[in-house]
């Protein structure tokens, strides 16, 4: 029996989607973008969903919102307070769009127009959704400004996009996104191509906003720091589906997935340095022609026979409110050092690369030409040359 949600989660959930799939059909076959994805999310809960590009993160959320092309097939059940989202009219989704679930994306450049001011864009947002007059709309839009820390709101409201800094843009976009007080906030890749301080300024603004308006916040990213930091629970999504999901606390100190161990292993850590990360060897599967079994396998280094013929579930483990799909996890538990199942000899883990060329002066030593190609120099025939060069200027 796989892990799927209660009645009682259902009811006081303010966002639940359940077993949701979302296929495109192209001429080469169909593409399974998302296969059988669940969660939940109750009020001021902050849910993070990880995993490679393409593992499908963003078109799940994208499917929730209903801004997948008309060729998408969505299977399975969203329902946004009761109200099930799937198959409703385009014109009944915007009526959920900002005033129930909004969006942030990644690039706020693509979110804004160049030629209006940003209180203009605030506020036409505002009146799509409310029947106020121009003025209390632009007060709305300027009320959202300081909300989010721009300063001088009201005369940051009469600049254009262009005017902005990077950071400043993207909380401009979540001003956009909370300026009708939304119940839930998709955060699509908010802190992509910002410096580290504006990343931690930007991700400080949506806690406050959470704590201020009890908005529920699903955060997708690839930063397993942005996740470590900010969420509550986490979903790692790879090949299209979940496949392990926990408290953060509880998924970063006990994973129970071999995927899960590899991402870890790839963030850097101060206590490792002058050590090589380890990364996964190997490539995410096509979303076209996944392999038979589980969708790792063939990247995992712990696969037998049952990985590779039968995909496994999504089930319980002995940890609290913690779900891997894994065969093998049971084993995985017992390993005191999981992520030496990624540490690859080749890599090496030297403390020091730079004194191999002292402790072994036969060593290659690698030097890059007048034209930029890289070329292996002996370096016993470096030391004649050079000393050759110094007796004939002697």
């Amino acid at each position: 029996m796989t892990a799927t949600m209660t009645d009682a989660t259902m009811t006081d959930s303010v966002l639940a989607v359940e077993d949701l799939s979302v296929t495109f059909p192209t001429d080469d076959g169909d593409v399974h973008a998302v296969r059988g994805v669940s969660y939940r999310l109750r009020p001021r809960e902050v849910l993070g969903i990880v995993g490679e590009s393409g593992s499908g993160k963003s078109v799940s959320s994208m499917a929730v919102l209903g801004l997948l092309p008309a060729g998408a097939k969505v299977t399975g059940s969203i329902r946004y307070r009761d109200r099930e989202l799937v198959g409703l009219s385009y014109k009944d989704m915007r009526s959920v769009r900002n005033n129930g679930v909004a969006m942030i994306f990644q690039d706020p450049m693509t979110s804004l127009n160049p030629v209006y001011t940003i209180g203009w864009q605030l506020a036409e947002a505002y009146r799509a959704h409310h029947a106020v007059s121009k003025k209390a709309a632009w007060a709305k839009a300027v009320e959202a400004l300081d909300l989010v820390g721009i300063p001088r709101p009201d005369r940051s409201a009469k600049q254009y996009p262009h005017e902005f800094s990077g950071g400043m843009r993207q909380r401009v976009v979540i001003a956009m996104a909370i300026i009708n007080d939304p119940d839930v906030i998709i955060a699509d890749e908010p802190t992509t191509a910002l410096d580290v301080t504006v990343q931690a300024q930007i991700l400080e603004t949506l806690l406050r906003i959470r704590d201020e308006t009890a908005t529920a916040i699903v955060m997708i990213t690839h930063d397993l720091g942005v996740v470590a930091g900010m969420v509550d629970r986490v979903q790692v999504m790879y090949g299209g589906t979940v496949v392990e999901s926990g408290p953060v606390d509880e998924l970063f100190d006990y994973p129970r997935m071999p995927y899960t161990v590899g991402l870890l292993g790839s963030l850097p850590n101060p206590a490792a340095l002058g050590k090589r990360l380890t990364p996964i060897k190997g490539a995410p599967p096509s979303l076209i022609n996944l392999p038979t079994g589980c969708a790792f396998s063939p990247r995992c280094p712990l696969a037998e026979d049952e990985c590779r013929t039968a995909e496994p579930l999504l089930l319980p483990t002995e940890r609290a409110d913690h779900a891997t799909r894994c065969h093998r996890w049971q084993h995985l538990s017992t390993l005191s050092r999981p992520q030496s199942l990624f540490e690859h000899e080749e890599i090496g883990v030297m403390e020091n690369p730079a004194a191999l060329t002292t402790a072994d002066p036969d060593m290659p030593v690698i030097e890059e030409s007048p034209s930029g190609d890289s070329v292996v120099v002996d370096s016993n025939a470096v030391d004649s040359i050079a000393a050759e060069e110094k007796g004939g200027r002697a």
